[in-house]
């Protein structure tokens, strides 16, 4: 009986993911699973830098333009659509690529979730509120007081992290630490990870020019049609919040952009030191998608 593989391809936004996992997914004749936490929103487009339709086009995929910003997605829902349609994929092939930079989603895949207990809608709005009240330096203010002990090892730049870290607390009084088990839960495939990495400076120059290209692509127009939806979970996301604080008044347009452009190398780095930490990833320049192709291979030859 064959062995099932996913290919994992992950790294920093604005490393070329999209442009690789087209290429191995073409080259191995398979599909690919997203596992970007944004791209899945339909009404995102320009802000998440979703794959061109004609990149679509090219392999089936999993994961984009499949739910609205009304719907709440996370790591568990993640979790059970990834496998599903991992599932998919093998009943045809024996290999899937899994291509995006949300670490979180892409450990759910592989290794399973800690049990955390349901947090009430009415409990997940204080949190919202108050992040949409005193900004990021209110919930790191928060949870610097109601949770010492996560604060010293949280993405402090996160506020979705943030967010999610208080709405926990709010809800059982116990710090979101003490429901991380760290079992790994078994899969029924073999993963092979690939992670693409670049010079700091050059990615900054990719990030800051991608940023540039969505403003010319109408990224500001976007923004103001999902003004009205500011405050679901869907858009508290850079490449949004900085422009609602634009439309509100808060600040002026060159400003907003500079700040997306900050909080997006910010992100970029935040993503690197999760993949960093895991051993099992082995590093690629995107550009080297032979070097890619033929390690896979070797894998798969080896079985």
């Amino acid at each position: 009986m064959k062995l099932n593989y996913v290919i994992i391809i992950a790294g920093p936004t604005a490393v070329g993911k999209t442009a690789l996992s087209l290429q191995i997914a073409q080259r191995f004749n398979t599909a690919i699973i997203s596992a970007d936490s944004r791209q899945c929103f339909r009404e995102l487009n320009i802000g998440v830098a979703k794959p061109e339709p004609a990149e679509l086009v090219l392999v089936p995929h999993y994961f984009i333009n499949s739910h609205s910003i009304q719907e709440e997605v996370n790591a568990a829902v993640f979790e059970q659509y990834a496998l599903n349609a991992a599932a998919s994929v093998f009943t045809q092939r024996n290999l899937a690529v899994m291509c995006g930079g949300t670490g979180l989603y892409i450990k759910a895949f592989c290794e399973g979730l800690d049990n955390i207990p349901h947090v009430p809608d009415a409990i997940h709005q204080q949190a919202v509120d108050l992040y949409q009240a005193n900004g990021l330096e209110g919930l790191q203010q928060e949870l610097k007081t109601k949770d010492p002990v996560f604060w010293e090892t949280a993405e402090q730049q996160n506020p979705q992290r943030l967010m999610r870290a208080l709405e926990v607390f709010y809800a059982t009084g116990q710090s979101i630490n003490s429901f991380r088990s760290g079992k790994k839960e078994s899969r029924p495939f073999r993963t092979i990870k690939i992670g693409l990495e670049l010079d700091r400076h050059l990615l900054y120059e990719r990030i800051n020019h991608r940023v540039d290209m969505m403003m010319e692509q109408g990224l500001l127009d976007e923004v103001t049609s999902l003004l009205p939806h500011k405050h679901l979970n869907a858009l508290q996301t850079v490449g949004y919040r900085e422009f609602f604080d634009y439309l509100d008044g808060k600040t002026d347009l060159p400003r907003a952009i500079e700040l997306l452009k900050q909080n997006t190398r910010h992100y970029a780095k935040r993503q690197l030191t999760w993949f960093k930490r895991d051993e099992d990833m082995r590093w690629f320049h995107p550009a080297d998608g032979e070097g890619v192709a033929a390690y896979i291979t070797e894998i798969l030859t080896k079985g």
